[in-house]
């Protein structure tokens, strides 16, 4: 009787957790759903377009960059200078994806 209730149980759980991870996943996506308005003007389009690949490629970059803090962190949980190395490039490289559009728009002027 136990193994009967305890399977039910189980098939329970993995179609709450199934659906659980589906909504996660729909709000994740819409996050990343800004509208990109077509005009009569294709420079418009264009930048619209420009304007969310940027979007899409700061959200990435904040991730790595939140990815690198946590690895400096637990190098100094650790004591392990090759894991902080790795750490601070992580970070580094995070500062520069999130902040890509700024550092292009400094270079071209």
């Amino acid at each position: 009787m136990k193994k009967k209730l305890e399977k039910i149980n189980l098939k329970k759980l993995k179609k709450v957790r199934r659906a659980i991870t589906m909504i996660a996943l729909l709000l994740f996506g819409l996050q990343f759903a800004t509208p990109v308005y077509a005009a009569d003007d294709p420079l418009s389009v264009i930048n619209n377009l420009s304007n969310f690949i940027f979007s899409l490629t700061r959200a990435i970059g904040t991730i790595i960059l939140v990815l690198g803090v946590v690895q400096i962190g637990m190098s100094y949980q650790s004591h392990d200078p090759s894991q902080r190395t790795n750490g601070f490039f992580t970070f580094a490289g995070g500062l520069i994806i999130t902040f890509a559009k700024e550092i292009l728009n400094l270079i071209t002027g």
